[in-house]
């Protein structure tokens, strides 16, 4: 067999085996590619497909994952849905059985590809469970994958990592850390409001979302904000709004009641909030909205401009937008065309402050603050206003460090 130039493809190991009853060569060169030559050749990659591999007597199974809608296992495959595949080979000797076996487990160790099962479990749960997986529909989209669960536990066994900016959300003493979204408003009423609705799974969300838009509410408030390079005309300037109002939490009685999270160790990043440039945008307001990754769901492309890792939340501001305007710009969610509205306001910031108010058409009435899926706080009136939350109704203030945690990646 003639020996290629690419040193990349020079043979770790190679020897001729049987594979389905045939004498066959196979090779594993030195980029990982795993070649045989049955019915013309076939491949894996040994970094993106394999899991492993157990030795069953004579023969070697080679325990794989492939994209499915093809017929065996190739280097080029039509996209589709990821599937389990075994590979089984038996070498001619026993000499070539030992050495096939110590050269494919040194070339699996130098990937890192044993996990901890520990941390495996952990990080599947976090990927597969929740109505949106908007994390995971980030990550996977990102590298032009579909969002399934296969794909999700693929990430996970790969070992890949990448960075993901962490936002801390400051009331007071209190600290609350997001990796994905914090929203105000028609968004947050929507995914909470909605939990009453958790049997018709996903679909509560465009239901509960059809009935706030004809029965539509806007809040007064304020938001204040660092703006990122390129985005410092959005807004008026103001000073570092620092100070809280004080004001209790106005569901639960006594402030003292409300959750209190102590953290010890990490309190959120080291930034001169003071002397950077400020600027603010006032109400009333149909819905805030800021999102540290593109996808707020599975499907809703929420912020197409957010990066994992670039120091900066994107924030989507809606103010006045009558509701025929509002429905078409909520069908725009689905591709992330409704930031091209003149009835949205779309531009990443460094540092956010909030300041929610009661809703402008019942002003006994207030809203609710939601962060990762969870409520954050809830105002006066709100749906299921009796339970106590971490925060108050009140002033919040978001900084963002960058890169300061570690995700799993496809690639």
């Amino acid at each position: 067999m003639e020996q290629p130039e690419n040193p990349a493809e020079q043979p770790i190991v190679s020897d001729r085996v049987i594979i389905n009853g045939s004498e066959t060569p196979l090779t594993l060169t030195a980029d990982g590619k795993l070649r045989m030559w049955e019915r013309g050749q076939r491949c894996l990659t040994v970094k993106k497909e394999v899991l492993g591999f157990v030795t069953e007597g004579s023969k070697i199974r080679i325990r794989a994952v492939v994209k499915g809608g093809g017929a065996g296992i190739c280097c080029v495959a039509s996209k589709g849905a990821l599937v389990r595949k075994d590979f089984v080979f038996q070498p001619l000797s026993n000499d070539s059985l030992n050495l096939w076996s110590q050269k494919l487990r040194q070339y699996i160790d130098s990937l890192g590809k044993y996990l901890n099962f520990l941390i495996l479990i952990l990080t599947i749960n976090f990927f597969l469970v929740g109505t949106g997986n908007g994390m995971v529909k980030s990550l996977l989209d990102s590298v032009g994958y579909p969002c399934t669960a296969p794909n999700a536990v693929l990430t996970i066994i790969r070992g890949h990592k990448r960075s993901l900016d962490v936002a801390t959300i400051l009331q007071r003493e209190t600290k609350f850390f997001s990796i994905l979204m914090l929203a105000w408003g028609l968004v947050a009423d929507i995914d909470i409001e909605s939990e009453k609705y958790r049997w018709m799974g996903s679909a509560r969300i465009d239901f509960y979302g059809l009935q706030r838009i004809l029965h539509l509410r806007q809040y007064n408030g304020c938001v204040s904000f660092v703006p990122a390079p390129g985005f410092e005309t959005y807004g008026e300037p103001t000073s570092y709004p620092n100070k809280s109002t004080g004001k209790p939490d106005s569901c639960n009685p006594s402030e003292e009641e409300s959750i209190k999270v102590r953290h010890h160790g990490y309190q959120g990043p080291n930034i001169d909030l003071e002397n950077l440039e400020w600027r603010t945008i006032s109400g009333p307001f149909v819905s805030v909205w800021l999102h540290n990754v593109p996808w707020g769901s599975e499907g809703t492309l929420a912020a197409p401009d957010a990066k994992f890792s670039d120091g900066y939340l994107d924030l989507i501001i809606m103010r006045d937008c009558p509701q025929l305007a509002l429905m078409s710009l909520m069908t725009g969610l689905n591709d992330g065309s409704h930031v091209k509205s003149p009835h949205v306001t779309y531009l990443k910031v460094k540092a956010f402050v909030l300041e929610p108010g009661p809703q402008t058409k019942e002003p006994t009435k207030e809203g609710i603050i939601d962060s990762d899926g969870e409520v954050l706080a809830r105002g006066k009136g709100t749906y299921k206003c009796d339970q106590k939350a971490p925060m108050a109704y009140d002033k919040l203030q978001i900084a963002v460090h960058q890169g300061l945690a570690t995700l799993f990646s496809p690639l």
